[in-house]
């Protein structure tokens, strides 16, 4: 079965996630908490500064995965209504991304806080995604 994939609504997607990224974990909004729920010392928030390029990038081609499978989702199910996207988003989040990252919490010594910052942030940018690629094929 072939499934036509929108690439640019794709790119847009993953950049939308990605400079939400930028604003959830800034000062504007999450960023003292998260650093302090872990525990971060400011000499370790400077040189995670330092090497963030790497994290970055990585992240950048991850959140392109994510957008590319949700646009494989969205074709092999013939989704066309935003809300039909801000559902399949909602699915897998609450049925994958939500219980692998608690489960992942669970064997480390990091906060709740952190967590709930983190998943809160994938809910959101793959709300945003659904609906992008949802509504622009």
């Amino acid at each position: 079965m072939h499934v036509h994939i929108n690439y640019l609504a794709v790119v847009i997607a993953t950049v939308a996630a990605f400079a939400l990224g930028g604003i959830w974990y800034s000062p504007l909004l999450f960023a003292k908490l998260w650093v302090s729920a872990h525990g971060y010392t400011e000499e370790q928030v400077k040189a995670m500064r330092k090497s963030a390029g790497k994290a970055y990038g990585v992240s950048l081609v991850c959140q392109l995965l994510i957008a590319l499978a949700i646009a494989v989702l969205v074709g092999y199910v013939h989704l066309v209504l935003c809300v039909q996207g801000l559902k399949l988003a909602l699915l897998i989040w609450a049925g994958f991304a939500f219980p692998l990252g608690l489960m992942a919490t669970m064997f480390t010594e990091k906060k709740l806080t952190v967590f709930f910052i983190d998943t809160g942030y994938q809910l959101v940018y793959l709300l945003i995604m659904g609906a992008i690629i949802t509504v622009w094929q």
